[in-house]
């Protein structure tokens, strides 16, 4: 029985992998009970007439960082803010973000641990507005390398809480894992390889042997998590894949061989192409160093040929965009360049809906408007532009409008 119903001109089903005309979406509660045209829907609810709009899923960025302060390229600011401004910081990043439709993300780590958790606490009880957050709660990381506070002079030892994740074997590695589960985390995030903003760090060179990451799976699965990896370089990214991770990240080198091998594992890969663009516009304004921009020249047109690639040979394609390292709100820009790249508007669509979804683990309630799942979508006006989702309209979640600009 519903009691509320949304009535549309155009829907996209990421299921099916078209768009429906005048359809009605029938919601009890916070969830989607059917999915009809209007011609055979009838109802005696509340009934809400978007109009001529083109309705999608919520969208889901399986790579973001909400917690901290606006993103800048010198690291070191991490230690001039207490945690509970990094933490009440992403309170409006959470907001920006829901804003833009974005009614999910996967939010993959913070150098300070576990301030992460207590946002995602704070939205699910909510006393803030945001996206529903798995949250990685800290970075598996060896020392110096890509998930650590870099760029500081040898003799400054960071605090424990920035240094949580810093493994240096196989069975540091399990009881990192199991510590961060234990404090809250929903996943976890190795740094399989350098990066380019962590300077000092080759984003091409491996960190983490097969046998670490492998160890980080295994651990992880006995307490039903998964395991995304951080990893430009080709070497690094096939030895996560080979120990079993859910997603690469990034994957900037990847070669045929990492192709063929994600297809074989069922890897789930989540590339930030759009990302590169920002920080070429606005690096040196916003601090990052030469260093810095130099790395992100060497890998930004190598990331994208990679990812279209992936997408010719059939690999699982999320949605991730490292939001964060630019302002929130902003991620809609990659489904563009995600087109750009090889896909079609219903396939980047799909990939930031149904497919994110499935690599999290949570397609049972986001990610489609299938029955039973939560009532998370969207709207644009008119038809289906994928541009016009930079700007969405429309925000619903759990059944409730958060945003409303139709007029």
């Amino acid at each position: 029985m519903a009691d509320k119903a949304l009535r549309c001109a155009r829907l996209v089903d990421v299921v099916a992998g078209r768009v429906l005309d005048d359809q009605v979406i029938l919601i009890e509660g916070e969830r989607v009970v059917d999915v009809r045209p209007a011609a055979e829907a009838a109802f005696e609810g509340e009934l809400i007439d978007l109009g001529d709009v083109t309705v999608a899923p919520g969208l889901i960025d399986l790579h973001t960082h909400l917690v901290g302060v606006a993103a800048c390229g010198d690291y070191a600011q991490e230690l001039k803010y207490s945690a509970a401004q990094q933490t009440l910081a992403g309170v409006p990043n959470a907001r920006d973000t829901l804003m833009a439709g974005f009614t999910t993300v996967r939010d993959v780590g913070t150098f300070r641990a576990f301030l992460d958790v207590a946002l995602r606490d704070a939205i699910d009880a909510g006393h803030i507005l945001g996206p529903r957050m798995a949250v990685a709660g800290a970075y598996i990381t060896v020392k110096g390398g890509g998930g650590m506070v870099t760029g500081l002079a040898p003799d400054i030892e960071l605090p424990r809480e920035f240094r949580f994740g810093q493994t240096a074997g196989v069975d540091d590695i399990r009881e990192r894992v199991r510590e961060i589960i234990f404090n809250g985390a929903d996943l976890i995030k190795v740094i399989a390889t350098g990066a380019v903003l962590a300077n000092g760090t080759v984003p091409g060179a491996p960190e983490l042997t097969e046998p670490q990451l492998r160890a980080a799976v295994e651990e992880a699965s006995w307490y039903g998590r998964h395991v995304a990896a951080h990893a430009h370089g080709a070497e690094g990214v096939k030895r996560a894949i080979r120990a079993g991770v859910r997603s690469i990240e990034h994957a900037c080198f990847l070669d045929d061989e990492g192709v063929d091998l994600m297809l074989e594992h069922g890897t789930y890969l989540s590339a930030d192409i759009w990302w590169a663009d920002w920080i070429t516009e606005t690096g040196p304004s916003q601090g990052y160093d030469a260093e810095q921009l130099r790395k992100n020249d060497e890998t930004a047109e190598a990331q994208r040929t990679a990812f279209a690639k992936a997408v010719k040979a059939g690999v699982k394609i999320g949605f991730g965009t490292d939001a964060g390292g630019f302002p929130h709100g902003l991620q809609a820009r990659q489904l563009a360049t995600m087109v750009e790249y090889g896909m079609t508007p219903v396939a980047a669509l799909r990939a930031a809906t149904l497919t994110s979804a499935e690599c999290m683990g949570w397609e049972d309630r986001v990610g489609s408007l299938t029955p039973g799942r939560y009532a998370d979508l969207i709207a644009i006006p008119g038809t289906l532009d994928i541009q016009k989702f930079q700007h969405v309209s429309f925000v619903m979640k759990g059944g409730t409008v958060v945003k409303n600009e139709l007029g």
